[in-house]
Parts: C-alpha cells; structure tokens; sequence
C-alpha cells in the first residue's frame, strides 16, 4: 500500500509540474513570435515523452491496466494545454504568477525526486544502475540546455 501511495504522489507531482510547463509554452507565444515559442515547445514535447512513460511505468508496476496507466499517462499530460492559456493571461495580466507558480512547480519536483523517487530506485540492489541512469540523465539534459539554449 506505501509503494502505491509513493507511486501516486509521483503521478501527481509530475501532473503538477505538467501545469507550469504549458504555461511557458503560453508566455512563449504570447508576443506572437515563433523563433521563440516553437524551440520551446519542441522541447518541453521532447522530454515529455520519457515523462509520460514514467508515469505509465511507475502504475503498471503497481498492477493497473496498461490501459488505464497510459489514460492516466496521457491526462496528467493535458495540464500542459491548460496550462498554455494559462500562461497566456498571466504574460498579459499577472505577470507576478509566473516565476512564483514555477518556483512552486519546481520546488514539488525537487521534493517528490529526492524525498522518494531516488530513494526507492536505489534499493534492492539497483543502485548501480540508478546512479548510472541518473548521472546519464543528467548529462543529456544539460547538453540539451545547452544545444538548445
């Protein structure tokens, strides 16, 4: 029962997380200039892929139908879109609420990887391979930011 608990607080962090992604996709369209908001977008697409995958995984493993971890999968991906218009107002409106609903978003993340994602997937033996993945993930990302920064 903890390790389904632990699975669903990770469903849920990244389907937050989700919710301020697609608000800078919506404040990256917002001036109307593609140089800006397609590479972005391009991005956030790109690293949503292993996300939803995650997701999928991490449920299946605790026994629910493929089927219903990709619906799952799939729906905490739609806070992007939501998030889009979202970011659309806030770039015009409130523009106070971005950087904070990021730093919440981020500081989520952070929390629900270090407090339980790498904790569990260092255990039973598996630590090698998890270190290994998480430095290898690591060092795509900041290539990636730097490539497409």
């Amino acid at each position: 029962m903890q390790r389904i608990n632990r699975v669903w607080l990770f469903v849920l962090a990244i389907t937050l997380h989700n919710l301020p992604e697609g608000m800078a996709i919506g404040v990256s369209f917002a001036d109307g200039d593609m140089t800006v908001g397609l590479p972005l977008t391009t991005a956030i697409a790109l690293q949503d892929i292993p996300e939803g995958l995650a997701i999928a995984l991490a449920l299946r493993v605790t026994g629910i139908s493929a089927l219903r971890a990709a619906l799952v999968a799939v729906g905490s991906g739609l806070m992007e879109p939501l998030g889009a218009v979202i970011g659309l107002g806030v770039s015009s409106g409130f523009a106070l609420g971005y950087p904070i609903a990021l730093g919440l978003a981020a500081g989520a993340m952070i929390f629900v990887v270090s407090h339980e994602v790498i904790p569990e997937t260092h255990r039973n033996g598996h630590e090698t391979p998890a270190t290994l993945g998480l430095m290898l993930g690591f060092g795509v990302m900041m290539f990636l930011d730097t490539a497409l920064g």
